[in-house]
């Protein structure tokens, strides 16, 4: 659940280990954002990369604070100096992402900056200005960000599926170990699932969750997030347990099932949500040749993002039609996924075709659309899980003004319903089907 803003595209990144990406060259300032003094360290930090913007007599910089998301905090600096068009003005526009508080237990930030990178060599992120001690700053795009009722609109949808095919069709995936630092724990503190694991040990079982599958991927990070969720209370670990077994049975049922890209896994976004899907100006380049009525995209905040089924990412997306409220009743019908999909396909093997002539010359795209739909229907319950725990672990650590432990059983409700559904849990109890599952079983 990455920050959004308005009026503007800003993305940002998700790297680790070297392996073709690194972040050896963008600048590193050796300084800090401060929440409790924004606009003077916010300044401080833009003028170390445009001193030219600190005479005064001449510059106008003001701040815009974007807060359509609830994990980062997010500025637009621009200069206003007389005589500039708005356009001018954006065109030399720096965005500055500050991290949440404590979020580098959620988040790899080196790998952050390595994927983007990534996307900025195949040109789906703009320049990253640099890093500074806790968020970075990158180039300003103009666009205007979706809300969640845009994602209905099928202009914007089939824009999302070219753009998400993109992305999975053309982006490598980057293997590298996870990376990720292990909780610190006290040596006398409760005893958790990780307690017994040195640290080589405490890295394999994350690599190693979904055998076959290269890490990082999206199994990894979900190992990785209950490893890290609170602890304290005999209730937590409980519930760190209990969500422990879950991943296992996940892991079980979806991990090994067929998928396109290399090894069932595609680069991808996996927060999808409205304000990371940016709308650009007409006079844009398009994405592919297709529905002249289609919209051009791009997808900000990479946080994210890690190699993964496509499946999950659009299943993911879908999600995201009914927003932070979670509103089952809006979320795709059967003919929607399938307009979706059928676009994905299209565009997903146009680009693979571009990038490999001759590749993909005998591909059924229909039975290709047939079976993402099915994989999609199987990953329906996935994204609850993934946020469910992520949302536990951001109520202990976040300072933003947002009900995360309600919101961590509102998308657990999600996964779990999804499973009785699929074991016939439900059915054998004679419980009617809650909204969600009544509205994905939808025709139209």
């Amino acid at each position: 659940m990455a920050v959004g803003g308005e009026n503007g595209v800003f993305p940002n990144g998700g790297g680790n280990q070297s392996n073709g990406a690194g972040d050896h060259h963008i600048r590193r300032i050796p300084l800090s954002y401060d929440g409790a003094n924004s606009e003077e360290s916010a300044l401080e930090l833009v003028l170390t990369i445009r001193p030219d913007w600190a005479d005064t007599a001449v510059n106008k910089v003001e701040f815009v604070r974007f807060t359509d998301g609830i994990t980062n905090t997010l500025l637009k600096a621009v200069n206003k100096r007389p005589g500039l068009s708005k356009e001018e003005v954006d065109s030399e526009a720096i965005l500055l992402r500050a991290y949440g508080n404590g979020t580098d237990v959620i988040i790899d930030r080196f790998r952050e900056t390595q994927n983007h990178e990534l996307l900025m060599r195949h040109g789906l992120a703009p320049e990253l200005l640099a890093r500074f001690e806790n968020g970075m700053m990158y180039r300003f795009i103009q666009g205007s960000p979706t809300q969640s009722e845009d994602l209905r609109k099928p202009v914007i949808y089939k824009a999302v599926a070219q753009r998400l095919a993109q992305w999975h069709a053309v982006v490598p995936c980057i293997k590298a170990p996870t990376g990720h630092s292990r909780k610190n724990s006290r040596a006398d503190g409760p005893m958790t699932l990780d307690s017994n694991l040195g640290d080589a040990e405490f890295q394999n079982v994350i690599d190693n969750v979904a055998p076959g599958k290269p890490p990082p991927n999206v199994w990894t990070v979900m190992q990785k997030w209950i490893f890290a969720l609170p602890t304290d209370t005999e209730a937590q670990r409980a519930r760190q347990a209990e969500l422990q077994k879950e991943l296992t049975w996940l892991v079980s049922q979806l991990s090994q099932r067929p998928g396109l890209g290399v090894n069932g896994l595609v680069f991808a976004h996996c927060d999808l949500l409205s304000g990371n899907v940016i709308v650009l100006p007409k006079t844009s380049q398009g994405v592919t040749n297709g529905d002249k009525a289609t919209e051009n995209v791009t997808f900000i905040d990479y946080e994210y993002a890690t190699p993964s089924p496509a499946a999950f990412d659009i299943a993911n997306h879908f999600a995201e039609w009914g927003g932070f409220d979670c509103d089952f009743s809006v979320l795709p019908t059967l003919a929607q996924r399938r307009q979706f999909i059928d676009e994905y396909i299209r565009a997903y093997f146009t680009y693979r075709e571009e990038k490999k002539p001759g590749a993909v010359a005998s591909v059924d795209q229909k039975a290709e659309v047939e079976q993402l739909l099915t994989e999609v229907d199987h990953f329906r319950g996935a994204p609850g899980f993934y946020w469910g725990i992520w949302a536990l672990i951001q109520a202990e650590i976040s300072t933003i003004d947002f009900d995360y432990a309600s919101y961590a059983e509102i998308r657990l409700g999600e996964y779990y319903a999804w499973k009785d559904e699929v074991t016939g849990t439900r059915q054998k109890d004679g419980k009617e089907a809650p909204l969600r599952e009544r509205r994905w079983a939808q025709e139209e």
